[in-house]
């Protein structure tokens, strides 16, 4: 295993443990599994919890990534965020269809069912920010001052 691989197990696991955990709690105990009612629209109590925890470890995600695994990347800060980005909203999205689907047509219990779709969306998240996000891109076209998205 090589180091970034390892550093994106370990700073990518404990985000994924925080992001798990504030599922969890959120579902159960915040939301008590019952719907949030915002007035205009009601969330499901799985989905809800969800849009939570992505909310609080996409900053703490970007942060580790940046500065902790893919610290050898010299894209600009700007474009990594906006990569990144991208990439956790498909993976929000990702997380979302998937637990829609185990929980309600499935009828897997929404905190088994989280711990199946985070397994997917790691393995997704890691080929993703490695390959496109933080891709060490050419030198020679930074100093041409050619930017790739």
């Amino acid at each position: 295993m090589n180091l970034q691989t390892f550093r994106y197990a370990a700073a990518g696991g404990a985000n994924a443990l925080l992001g798990f955990i504030l599922y969890a709690v959120s579902y159960k105990y915040i939301l008590q599994e019952q719907d949030l009612h915002l007035g205009f629209f009601a969330f499901k109590a799985h989905v809800a919890a969800l849009f939570f925890s992505f909310c609080v470890c996409f900053p703490i995600g970007f942060f580790m990534a940046r500065y902790v695994i893919f610290s050898d990347s010299n894209v600009r800060w700007g474009v990594q965020m906006v990569r990144y980005l991208m990439v956790w909203i498909f993976n929000l999205f990702l997380n979302y269809i998937l637990l829609k689907v185990l929980v309600e047509q499935l009828h897997v219990y929404a905190i088994f069912a989280q711990i199946i779709t985070t397994g997917v969306v790691i393995v997704v998240s890691y080929l993703a920010q490695r390959n496109f996000s933080f891709k060490v891109t050419n030198p020679i076209a930074e100093d041409k001052g050619d930017v790739t998205l």
